[in-house]
């Protein structure tokens, strides 16, 4: 039924242009884009992106909708080279809402602005081993395309300015409002690529009938092969529309509508799965359907996901001096992606109802819950909406503006084709997971105003303030989605004769009964759900107040000086400010700078989020708890009440324009915070601790009800850190006479992550003597889970009815820690023997275009021409100088969830527009 109505109103929109007069959209003067008037990063009326003291990238709509992709953060991935946007797969809500980083910082250390408004973030929390782990972010692929006039990326520090979030930089979405004509298209696109390094398992290596394990690593069975894996998937598909329309005839007035259906389907890119799947008859035999076993039972890649997705842009004057306006929006995102396959012969699928509580499992008394095994789906219910109504004043000395700001999101969890397996034969295998929410809403005042102060230019004040409400809850889900079923009992300090009574095995030695035959394991394989200690409803407020000066205080030096204060309700205040200027000191040359302070307040998903979630570690599936910074479990291990993250951010460089249509940049940043929050290691788990510390942990996980969970994470102000780098970008307007117009690109971006302090003051409740909050894993993940640099080249041009556009991106060094502890040098940051390291690649982009009739335009192309891969994942045993095997999970998923440009190969597309 929701189909059917997305299709009906996508279907209405789109036959709207046909009463429209048949204008295309607003553009930028081409090749203009130093006179472009930008409104990010100041607050002047006349400040142009060649004049900006602080760099500013500025982004068609026209470069927006070019290319295959059509989520923006996949655009901005391939665009921005400052920007990252890796694609993990298999990490629960992260597949279908993917955070992405500015700077190598934090997703949250990015502020993002529609119209100049901030942005709501998801309820989603990122907290598996991703890029980003530990933040919420805003979802910028709700935000079409098709709907952006264009974006631009203040890469500074601007917490005086905006406020929290604002310490990597901004990216303002400036939406179209045009009040006539519009633009349809249509686009479709299939992955057709061969998984480098993956072989194509044509059948088990047979001896006598039956099979045999590899005689290089007996974890797996021998396999005939027949070069690599080819896969033709994903396929996508999407319908946009994008009209202007007057405002019911008002002169002046707009209503800018945007609407997009987008389906994309899943990918695979796992290895076959050559261990042995089911319990073996016998010491000698195998179970014959090992034979005829599907060994692609795992889905490793994108999720499939159908999206729908409405913006509108509006505008109305009212009388002569005053402009009503608005925007809102709606996103529908249903998503499935999947989790770890559970085999057959797994303990998750074993009925446990089969043996009497004091029974140990063995092969011998294995009973399974599902003859092959199962594959958990975790289906993501995505609902984002939000709307903003402001009047400002469009004439007089005085400008003013002010605005109301309300947003929405909501994550909604179900687990399909799962098991309870503490439940056995009744569990269900369906279950309602639970579901997060947040939502703020924002007033808003700004006001400014020019003085003629005798400077060489117009002296401009700002000044305004703001309210902020948030508000974050948590919505426990079934009871059989998180409950622990009569298969699982606990272990207790008793007497013989008690032991006897419950069925259990007595320890006479320790006085400890315990039950190996009721160890089933908790909640719904794949994603426990939610339970009802969790439930949350946290709220909180902030007001803020800030000032801004802005002036060309003599011919070439432009100066800006900022200072914002805010309040927040639960952890007090925080004063900040910023100095920019910027110096042309011959025509075409100018030196520019900032000087700044900025802060993040800690979230509300950082403070109060609570979940359990199933993460492999070294290669065996391990459930972890995320407990919120003030239960009894997290003071235990010695967490403390969040403070927000202090930064000071410096920033110099250049901008040269020494012939027409030829302009480079060149900027230094220079970004220390101070107490920043991270998420701790899986405390607990293997390569978190030594035995003892982990037993400890387990110790107190098993006194506060966590019985069935193996390791615990909670947030701290773990760090003082510095993150340093250079961004250069050239743009260059071929002087190419008779052949069309060109422009080539080239840009830069050299970034490094390096830990000055870990901050393992544990608080005054800690029970565990030490005990590492933040330790090797998570500090490689930060220092070294993104490129350390990033090219991007790209050629763009058109001759007469055709275009191309080539595009070619490096992506640099990435390093994927492994949990194994290094075998020598420092324990915190020395390299472990599973480390994977990720060489620099190059992926290529391709797009032919052609233009048959005026308002009519066809393409074609390939994203990663040349079927690029990241490098594989190590398998089997390491080498001899190291000794052991590499994790298991490492033959059949084959490549980093690390990798900056994901590992889906090329893929083919064809797209169709037309304007009206």
């Amino acid at each position: 039924m929701r189909s059917t109505f997305r299709l009906s109103l996508l279907a209405s929109l789109s036959v709207l242009p046909l009463a429209a007069p048949a204008l295309a959209q607003d553009d930028a003067a081409d090749g203009a884009e130093e006179q472009v008037i930008i409104v990010t990063g100041t607050r002047s009326t006349a400040r142009t992106v060649e004049d900006s003291p602080v760099p500013v990238d500025v982004l068609s709509g026209d470069a927006l909708t070019e290319g295959g992709q059509v989520e923006t953060n996949k655009i901005l991935n391939k665009l921005v080279p400052s920007f990252n946007f890796p694609q993990p797969a298999i990490a629960d809500g992260s597949d279908a809402l993917r955070p992405a980083t500015l700077r190598g910082l934090g997703p949250d250390q990015t502020l993002v602005l529609i119209n100049g408004k901030r942005r709501h973030v998801s309820a989603l929390l990122n907290i598996n081993g991703t890029v980003g782990r530990g933040s919420a972010a805003v979802d910028m692929n709700t935000i079409p395309a098709l709907a952006i006039d264009r974006i631009e990326v203040l890469r500074d520090g601007a917490s005086s300015q905006y406020g929290s979030d604002a310490i990597a930089g901004v990216i303002n979405v400036r939406l179209k409002k045009a009040s006539e004509g519009g633009r349809a298209s249509i686009s479709y696109g299939k992955y057709d690529t061969t998984i480098s390094g993956v072989a194509n398992v044509t059948g088990l290596a047979l001896t006598g009938g039956a099979p045999s394990l590899d005689p290089t690593d007996n974890r797996y069975f021998a396999a005939t092969t027949d070069g690599e894996r080819k896969a033709k998937d994903g396929e996508s598909y999407s319908i946009a529309t994008n009209v202007g329309l007057p405002f019911f005839g008002v002169e002046g007035g707009y209503i800018n509508v945007t609407a997009e259906y987008r389906h994309r389907g899943y990918t695979n890119r796992q290895g076959f799965d050559l261990r042995p799947n089911y319990i073996r008859p016998t010491a000698t035999t195998w179970d014959p359907r090992e034979i005829t076993f599907n060994r692609l039972q795992f889905r490793f890649g994108d999720p499939k996901a159908d999206d729908f997705i409405l913006f509108a842009n509006l505008g109305l004057p009212v009388g002569d001096s005053l402009e009503l306006y608005g925007f809102a929006s709606y996103n529908q995102r249903d998503s499935l992606s999947a989790a770890n396959y559970r085999q057959a012969n797994a303990a998750a699928n074993r009925d446990w109802s089969a043996i009497a509580p004091n029974v140990s499992p063995s092969n011998a008394n294995f009973v399974a819950l599902t003859p092959d095994g199962f594959l958990p789906f975790i289906q993501s219910d995505l609902t984002d909406r939000a709307v903003t109504l402001g009047l400002r004043t469009t004439s007089g000395e005085w400008n003013a503006d002010l605005s109301l700001t309300a947003g929405q999101n909501n994550f909604d969890y179900r687990v399909e084709g799962s098991l309870n397996t503490s439940f056995g034969p009744s569990s269900q295998r369906s279950f309602d997971a639970g579901g997060l929410s947040y939502r703020h809403v924002i007033a808003n005042l700004d006001v400014s105003r020019e003085f003629d102060m005798g400077f060489a230019g117009p002296l401009t004040l700002a000044f305004g303030g703001e309210y902020r409400s948030e508000r974050f809850k948590i919505r426990p889900g079934d009871t059989q989605s998180f409950a622990t079923g009569p298969l699982f009992q606990a272990s207790f300090t008793g007497t013989a004769v008690s032991c006897a009574a419950a069925s259990g095995v007595f320890n006479a030695t320790t006085n400890v009964c315990s039950f190996p035959g009721r160890a089933a394991p908790a909640g719904a394989q794949g994603f426990p759900g939610i339970p009802t200690s969790s439930r949350t409803d946290a709220k909180r407020h902030n007001v803020a107040g800030y000032v801004e000066l802005d002036a060309e205080l003599v011919d070439g030096l432009t100066a800006t000086a900022a200072g914002r204060y805010e309040h927040y309700s639960d952890f007090g205040s925080t004063l900040t400010g910023k100095f920019a200027a910027r110096y042309e000191f011959t025509p075409g040359f100018a030196l520019r700078g900032s000087i700044s302070n900025g802060f993040r307040a800690p979230s509300l998903h950082q403070q109060y989020f609570t979940t359990t979630s199933t993460n492999f570690i070294a290669g065996l599936p391990v459930d972890i708890s995320t407990v919120a910074v003030s239960s009894p479990v997290a003071r235990a291990l010695g967490s403390k009440d969040l403070k927000p993250e202090k930064s000071f951010n410096l920033s110099g460089g250049f901008t040269a324009n020494p012939v027409s249509g030829l302009t480079l940049t060149v900027d230094y940043y220079n970004i220390r915070i101070n107490d920043r929050i991270v998420l701790t290691e899986n405390l607990g788990a293997a390569g978190s601790g030594t035995s003892a510390v982990n037993a400890a942990v387990k110790a107190v996980l098993d006194a506060n009800g966590f019985n069935s969970v193996g390791a615990a994470r909670f947030f701290v102000n773990g760090l003082n850190t510095r993150t340093q780098g250079v961004d250069a970008v050239l743009n260059w307007r071929l002087p190419l006479e008779g052949v069309g117009k060109w422009n080539l690109t080239a840009a830069y971006n050299y970034n490094t992550q390096k830990i000055l302090a870990r901050k393992n003051d544990l608080g005054p409740l800690a029970t565990i003597p030490g005990l590492i909050l933040f330790g090797r894993v998570e500090g490689i993940r930060f220092t070294e889970g993104q490129p350390r640099d990033k090219v991007v080249l790209s050629l763009d041009g058109d001759v007469g009815m055709f275009g191309l556009t080539a595009r070619t991106t490096r992506y640099g060094k990435v390093t994927s820690p492994g949990s194994a502890s290094p075998t020598s040098g420092d324990p915190l940051t020395a390299y472990g023997p599973d480390d994977i390291f990720l060489g620099a690649k190059w992926i290529t982009d391709l797009e032919l275009r052609v233009q048959p009739m005026e308002r009519l335009s066809l393409a074609i192309g390939a994203d990663n021409l040349f079927d690029v891969y990241p490098d594989r994942s190590p398998f089997g045993p390491r080498p001899a100088a190291i000794g052991g095997v590499y994790p298991a999970n490492q033959q059949y998923i084959p490549f980093s969830i690390f990798s900056p440009f994901g590992f889906n190969g090329r893929y083919l597309y064809a797209r169709a527009s037309i304007e009206f």
